[in-house]
Formats: structure tokens, sequence, C-alpha cells
């Protein structure tokens, strides 16, 4: 079966999952919107599948399937994307994961736009973690070499062709190379969405995108994940019998 695919499906049985009683899951969450000419609309969603098989690696967690609908309303100008609501995407991580009784969550996001994520693992009570927050995908871009930042290559750019050219080549379209688009600032990007400062729908640079620096950006994105690890086992555990407080957490 294609590597893609196992990527994006865990292909365990209940019985292998019993025998690796994970503490900790992997979510992938993405999105279904524009990425430019040159990407797919799961291009979010494969970022983000990609990088929870590299995180899961040799550690005993367990990989979920994504969350491949997400909250890309500021893409809603061109044709293909999809988004669900703010509370819609809580409910849905919220529920799983208080499924997964003491196993602890970690949502891999692919999707900056997912706002809500940040608020619901601060609503959790220790047991959820986020990541790749800003700084660890800025952190990851130095590592690997790349000539962009966050704010300047926020969209179908350097990173996320990068990281399809190393894990997905055939996903990428032709032309990638003078898509380049560097938008004005986007200081009503919320208001108005990302139409105004692009027509094509990228804001980034895919021109400097490379399979070498994606597989950088994936390793030292791994490295990195230790700390979230240790952050996650640090946090106080509920007592048994407590109340969930808001999004499942113990009051």
């Amino acid at each position: 079966m294609d590597d893609l695919v196992r990527s994006l499906l865990p292909l365990t049985t209940s019985a292998e999952e019993g025998e690796r009683a994970a503490r900790v899951a992997l979510l992938p969450v993405g999105s279904l919107e524009q990425h430019g000419p040159h990407l797919p609309l799961v291009t979010d969603t494969v970022v983000a599948c990609v990088l929870a098989r590299v995180l899961a690696g040799a550690r005993r967690l367990r990989v979920l399937p994504p969350v491949t609908v997400g909250c890309s309303h500021e893409h809603a100008a061109w044709p293909g994307t999809v988004s669900i609501s703010a509370p819609t995407l809580h409910a849905v991580v919220t529920d799983i994961a208080a499924s997964l009784g003491d196993t602890r969550l970690v949502l891999v996001n692919g999707h900056g736009g997912n706002h809500v994520l940040a608020n619901t693992v601060q609503e959790s009570g220790g047991r959820m973690a986020l990541f790749p927050c800003p700084g660890d995908w800025e952190a990851a871009r130095a590592a690997a070499g790349m000539a962009t930042g966050n704010d300047g290559d926020m969209h179908a750019g350097e990173l996320e062709t990068s990281v399809l050219l190393h894990a997905a080549p055939e996903l990428v379209r032709e032309g990638y190379e003078h898509a380049d688009h560097v938008t004005p600032p986007r200081d009503h990007l919320l208001t108005v969405g990302l139409a105004p400062y692009t027509a094509s729908g990228v804001a980034g640079r895919p021109s400097l995108a490379t399979a070498a620096k994606g597989h950088a950006l994936l390793a030292a994105l791994d490295r990195a994940f230790e700390g979230c690890l240790a952050a996650l086992d640090g946090a106080p555990r509920p007592a048994p019998g407590a109340a969930p407080g808001p999004g499942g957490a113990p009051a």
C-alpha cells in the first residue's frame, strides 16, 4: 500500500493498540482549502499526518486518523475550500479526547487558521497539548535552512511545498518554481480573508522549496517534540472522579 495512504490512515488493529498501551495519542488536524495552483486542497492534512508519523517514530504513541476539515473561512473565495465552525472543531477534538480516557492527546495541527485549538488545549487542564506552535515552526525553518519565516511565507510557500516535495512529490503540480507571491502586510486578514492580498492564493515563495528542506524541517520538529512530551508528562493529572471542567478538563 502507498506510503502516503499509510500516513493518512492508521491501519492497526484493536489487539495491536491494546498491546501498545500508548500513554499519548497524536491527532493530526488539517483543512480542506486552496493552496494555490500547485498544491492540493488537502495539503494541511497531509503535512499534519506526515509529521504525526515522524513524531510517533520509535516512540510508543498512537496515531489517530486525521480531522480533514478545519476552519478555513479566510480561503472561502477559492473553489474547493470547505470549512467547519470553530465550535464544531472544538467539539470534535474534545469528544475525541474524552473518548481516549486516561490517554493524553497531542493535536498535531497543520493549519494556522485553526485558532480555536489553542483555546481547546488551554482549557483542557493538562490533558492535551498543541504541536507545533508558531515558535516551533520558526525554529524548524531556521534549522532546515529555509530563507523565509512564518509571516512572509504563510501559505503554499517554501515550507509546505518543501514538505510535500519530500513526503509526497507526486502531489506537487508543475509550475511551483514560478508561483511566488509576497503579499503586503495582511493587517485585516481575519476580517476580509486572504483574497484581497493574493489573486493566486499563494502567500510565500514556493520557488525556494526543496525535498531536502522538507526532510530537515520534519527532523527539527521531531527533536523539538521532546519538549512537548515533557510538558505533557509534567502537567497535573485529574484526581479520580474529578468533575470535568470546560472542554472535558478537570474543574
